[in-house]
């Protein structure tokens, strides 16, 4: 069966690799001077991290705050940098600039307020980080990030398949015929169980709101890690093994043609899951083989599952009798 070809992602520039990872590097390099003018008056405990009062209600050794603060933001930048290099996911790149260097003000001003009280003559447990100055921090972090979007210039668009002439199957007048598989993820499955675990130790070290949260997360990608997909006269049907209620069905008089591809879910839709991009959106548990809708809306919804060429052709045989009144 005819498939239509692969869609590439645009490739991502240096500058903007770089203008992704500056902010981490400037921050890094700020938060490693600073560090070196206050360590001699830094106490052998750190306060660092503080409830919703300001006040410190967990603590640390200098060496570890500052390797664990250089290690994330090093490690942000690289990623982020690596993937607007790479134009992942395809389209987003501006976005990905303006989440870093918003990321990397909101890491980075709270870390360097917290060595600066640390170092003060009061000791640790009168070290405050008040509100305001998170509020502020996240105020300059927005302004941080939309100004490099702006620096960062329009995203081209991503190169998205042409439509062609998709394939139909020979079905005979009057006969109906029906498809179904199931797509599951073991990387999801393994996350969620992890998440859950996670949870219940949080829990159990006494942090039961965290711990639900947490919980409730896993439980949420363990429901969504595996689906059912089915074609018939409706039309297309996706839903979750583990939560039937959150079926989503794309009825024939919403779909213009149905074809298939293979599809790079990290490139294409920047992961895993349920997606949405610009001009499309699916459920992507892998990536390879999917069917692809082109809707009436010009917009796109893909579903990565085995035999998508069948589906697509199932789906294009019901729209031909559809539109000559045939019926289902």
């Amino acid at each position: 069966m005819k498939q239509s070809g692969v869609s590439a992602p645009p490739a991502g520039t240096r500058r903007r690799g770089w203008l992704a990872a500056a902010p981490f590097i400037v921050v890094t390099l700020a938060l490693g001077a600073l560090y070196a003018c206050v360590a001699g008056r830094l106490p052998d405990r750190l306060a660092t991290h503080f409830g919703l009062d300001g006040r410190p209600d967990g603590y640390s050794s200098p060496q570890a705050f500052l390797v664990m603060c250089l290690a994330v933001l090093l490690g942000l930048g690289a990623g982020i940098g690596l993937l607007v290099r790479r134009g992942v996911p395809a389209g987003r790149g501006r976005i990905l600039v303006g989440t870093g260097w918003f990321t990397a003000v909101v890491l980075g001003v709270p870390s360097a307020v917290i060595l600066l009280g640390n170092a003060g003559d009061a000791g640790p447990g009168a070290v405050r980080l008040p509100a305001w100055v998170m509020a502020v921090t996240l105020g300059a972090g927005a302004v941080a990030g939309v100004l490099a979007g702006l620096l960062a210039g329009p995203d081209v668009p991503a190169p998205r398949p042409a439509a062609g002439t998709a394939d139909r199957l020979d079905l005979p007048a009057g006969v109906r015929a029906g498809w179904s598989r199931t797509v599951s993820s073991l990387p999801m499955a393994l996350l969620g169980g992890l998440l859950v675990g996670v949870g219940i130790l949080q829990a159990a070290l006494g942090s039961p709101l965290g711990g639900a949260v947490m919980g409730a997360g896993g439980v949420t990608v363990v429901g969504c890690c595996s689906a059912r997909v089915t074609v018939d006269r409706r039309g297309l049907t996706v839903q979750p093994t583990l939560l039937p209620f959150a079926r989503r069905r794309i009825p024939l008089d919403r779909t213009a043609e149905a074809t298939s591809r293979s599809i790079a879910a990290l490139s294409e839709y920047g992961g895993w899951g349920y997606r949405i991009r610009p001009g499309g959106s699916g459920l992507l548990l892998r990536s390879g083989e999917g069917v692809v809708l082109r809707l009436t809306n010009g917009r796109e919804f893909v579903v990565t599952v085995d035999d998508a060429a069948t589906a697509a052709a199932l789906l294009n045989t019901y729209l031909d009798r559809r539109r000559s009144g045939e019926g289902g």
